[in-house]
């Protein structure tokens, strides 16, 4: 887990914390009390911040989507800022210590009966997902299908490298999709 500051606000130590935990070992098995441990702050301080686990887990996906986000576009622009650029941006996320797959997947599977605002959270971070990926294409008849395509394909890379050994089958698939839907659109 990445050291919170001391010196941060409450809000924010405790925002962090929680995004580290819910991420790394899940959102039903993370309580209030260890995140409240986790973050230094007082049970009173926490509950002014969060009246409830449901307002924690909707500000992590709020916040987990404003920062997946903005690396998601950085790195797809360090990659060359075309469709060839999803799967090396990918690479860069799956490859790392801390990957755990798709925050907004993994809290629709355990959450969204419960509670029904994770679909809506999910439901944006998917959207602005297309919406990244369209912009990497050039105007063009068929731009949105394709996008919409890529993005199922970048969800299913995200799903199979959380289960095989070594995410390289799924970037190596990825990149194989990317080519052949980007050909629909020459």
């Amino acid at each position: 887990m990445t050291a919170t500051p001391t010196a941060a606000p409450p809000r924010e130590r405790i925002l962090r914390t929680a995004h580290d935990l819910f991420y790394r070992d899940g959102i039903r098995a993370t309580g209030i009390d260890r995140v409240i441990a986790e973050s230094g702050v007082a049970k009173v301080t926490f509950y002014r911040q969060f009246p409830s686990k449901g307002d924690l887990i909707l500000a992590f996906l709020d916040f987990r989507h404003e920062r997946w986000m903005a690396w998601f576009v950085d790195a797809l622009a360090r990659h060359g800022g075309d469709v060839a650029a999803i799967a090396p941006a990918l690479a860069e996320w799956f490859r790392g210590q801390d990957y755990r797959g798709c925050a907004f997947l993994n809290s629709v599977g355990e959450l969204a009966p419960a509670l029904p605002a994770v679909l809506d959270r999910a439901r944006r971070h998917k959207q602005d997902v297309t919406a990244a990926v369209a912009r990497l294409m050039a105007p063009a008849r068929g731009r949105a299908r394709v996008a919409r395509a890529l993005a199922l394909a970048i969800d299913g890379a995200i799903v199979q490298a959380q289960y095989l050994a070594s995410p390289e089958p799924a970037l190596e698939a990825l990149a194989c999709v990317t080519a052949a839907l980007s050909k629909d659109l020459a």
